[in-house]
């Protein structure tokens, strides 16, 4: 671990197989956590590259007991949250939206980190258990089109980790890399980050990942999320091409609304949001998830533009679909629990 935490210090950049190596060496007992904290400070401190990136996401995917790859064209819409807007859960919501036009997702997320309420908080509130198995998530994944997959449940081997951040209490790598880090095996992906320099390497991280598409944003105002408030900037993987490119809401036929407009509350709060877009209560919320998951449709594939799948996200709604998937995570986490009891 010296020989990295020098190369760092003095700017130098790891390749993947040497960032493979450190990361592995935190998960043994030989690495002590004043020399993990040295670690993650000195990459927040030179700037993470993709391979740091890639190399990271590697190994801690590699330690969860849930990593699987016999599931086909699987996507996930997780952003890194950091952005402080406190905007209502628009990724988990989307994240319905995207399974009711038909494509299958494995939702990654967390509690709340830096909004009030983070996926898992409104979930659970839902009534969505947190600790599905791998094999209730397989089932639930083929049978319902969207499982969640709790973080902390699905990566134990990262409590080290965990400690040494609280510890920090700064940014580090792992604000960015937690949409990376899914341990299903992802076709494609839609990620919001919350820092704009990082739209190009996160795409690049995507790439050596081996995703076959993904659409990483940074919406207007700085938000993880796209945002109807004004021009959004975003980064497109195709087939290993890179693309950045823009994205106004008025040119897709949506309207413009100030980010205030959709900030959310607690779990309870966001969780009656998330009911009423699935319901298809028009305004801000409604439209915000609209873009977001017609992004994510046209990030995977299922859309060819960036209009069709916003259109294919209202039909999502408006047929029923999207608040039929929740429903049915709904019972599906019922029906588990009874199982245990």
């Amino acid at each position: 671990m010296k020989h990295y935490l020098e190369k760092l210090i003095n700017l130098e950049s790891l390749s993947v197989d040497e960032m493979k190596e450190a990361t592995t060496a935190c998960f043994s007992n030989e690495i002590s956590r004043s020399e993990i904290a040295s670690f993650l400070t000195a990459l927040r401190m030179k700037g993470e590259t993709a391979d740091e990136i890639t190399g990271m996401v590697d190994v801690i995917r590699s330690q969860s007991a849930y990593q699987t790859g016999i599931l086909p064209h699987v996507m996930d819409n997780c952003g890194t949250g950091g952005d402080r807007s406190y905007s209502f859960n628009i990724s988990t919501t989307s994240a319905f939206v995207i399974a009711g036009a038909g494509v299958t997702i494995a939702k990654h997320g967390n509690r709340s980190i830096s909004s009030k309420t983070g996926s898992a908080d409104v979930l659970e509130y839902l009534g969505i258990s947190l600790s599905f198995s791998k094999e209730h998530t397989e089932e639930i994944l083929k049978e319902n089109k969207i499982a969640f997959l709790f973080a902390p449940h699905v990566h134990q081997a990262l409590k080290p980790f965990s400690h040494v951040r609280k510890e920090l209490g700064m940014p580090t790598i792992f604000n960015a890399i937690g949409p990376l880090t899914n341990p299903i095996n992802l076709d494609s992906q839609f990620i919001g980050v919350y820092r704009r320099n990082m739209l190009e390497t996160m795409a690049e991280s995507l790439q050596k990942l081996g995703r076959r598409r993904a659409i990483v944003v940074n919406g207007a105002g700085f938000m993880d999320e796209a945002s109807l408030s004004g021009t959004n900037h975003l980064v497109m993987l195709d087939e290993g091409k890179i693309s950045p490119f823009t994205l106004h809401p008025e040119e897709v036929g949506l309207p413009v609304y100030t980010n205030d407009l959709i900030r959310g509350g607690d779990a309870k709060e966001n969780a009656a949001i998330t009911k009423q877009v699935l319901c298809g209560k028009a305004g801000p919320y409604l439209d915000t998830v609209v873009l977001n998951a017609g992004l994510g449709l046209f990030a995977n594939g299922k859309a060819t533009s960036v209009k069709s799948g916003i259109e294919l996200a209202k039909e999502s709604i408006h047929s029923g679909a999207a608040l039929e998937r929740l429903e049915r995570l709904i019972e599906f986490s019922k029906k588990t629990k009874s199982e245990v009891v």
